[in-house]
């Protein structure tokens, strides 16, 4: 009984040492396989389209299936659909990250002044927090696109101005967390001003947080100007987002042209997979006891 207990006590660090280096590894994996799918789409979502260029309605072409010739076949316009679809994303990305920096910019604001001010400014910030959680955000966004239909800016500021909340609600958290620390403390004793301590020491200490929040909130804009474009109260019919291509194959796959609708619903979850990918490894990495507060 000795024996097997020295044993088992001897083989128990390499097993957990080996578990660890496996995990080490699938997080690796993991880094690499989002960064790199996340590379080769942006690069082909700049590339492709300008090389191409965007293509006028082709009357003889019209919802042609996938061939050598158009890899994602022909959309209800003639237009390649592979060139489009990757258009489509271009924009796509860049309204969601546009959406996701004015987002994160005032979530983290709005936290910051909340947790390092306190008072009845906290209270009050809170509560307009809670008002605007309590209203679901895809309707939301439609009110500020509806005032200002087909304008870019406006589908930017709807997903802006309805995902702000979470960021500030997990600055706040980091900010009161913060406030407890004894640096803090000396800096209040030492005579700084409460926007002092909050401009000086708060706000740098609260990037990594607001950073990842950005990131991850990437996709979720991603799926939510799809969704603005797909009922026609997004981006204008010209331009080619996801949500548009998918608005308009709505049609066409009741007559049998499917790939309108799945190829670019493929590469709309592919970013998505990518982007996640990359700040659950970043979250893991960097900030892991914010886990669950960071999954947005």
């Amino acid at each position: 009984m000795i024996e097997t207990s020295n044993e088992s006590t001897s083989v128990g660090p390499w097993r957990f040492a080996g578990r660890k280096r496996a995990g080490v590894s699938r997080t690796r994996a993991r880094l690499w396989v989002s960064l790199g799918g996340l590379a080769v789409l942006v690069l082909a979502a700049i590339a492709v389209p300008t090389l191409f260029g965007s293509e006028s309605v082709r009357y003889d072409s019209i919802r042609l299936a996938p061939s050598p010739a158009h890899p994602f076949g022909t959309d209800s316009g003639g237009r390649d659909l592979f060139v489009q679809s990757l258009a489509g994303l271009r924009i796509s990305l860049l309204v969601a990250g546009f959406s996701a920096v004015v987002s994160t910019v005032l979530g983290s604001l709005v936290g910051a002044v909340a947790g390092g001010v306190g008072g009845w400014p906290d209270r009050l910030l809170m509560r307009l927090v809670d008002t605007i959680n309590s209203v679901p955000h895809l309707l939301l966004g439609i009110v500020i696109v509806a005032l200002y239909r087909g304008s870019l800016v406006a589908v930017i500021l709807s997903i802006a101005l309805t995902h702000w909340t979470t960021v500030a609600r997990i600055v706040r958290s980091e900010v009161l967390s913060l406030r407890q620390r004894p640096y803090i403390d000396a800096a209040i004793a030492g005579g700084s001003s409460r926007s002092r301590v909050l401009l000086r020491h708060l706000l740098p200490a609260i990037v990594p947080q607001a950073a990842l929040s950005a990131v991850l909130l990437v996709p979720h804009a991603v799926w939510h100007e799809t969704a603005l474009s797909f009922l026609g109260l997004g981006l204008p019919p010209h331009l080619a987002s996801i949500g548009n291509i998918l608005g308009d194959g709505r049609e066409a796959v009741l007559l049998g042209a499917w790939w309108i609708v799945l190829f670019p619903s493929v590469l709309l979850v592919a970013t998505t997979l990518a982007v996640s990918g990359l700040a659950a490894t970043w979250r893991d990495r960097v900030l892991p006891r914010r886990r669950s507060e960071l999954a947005l």
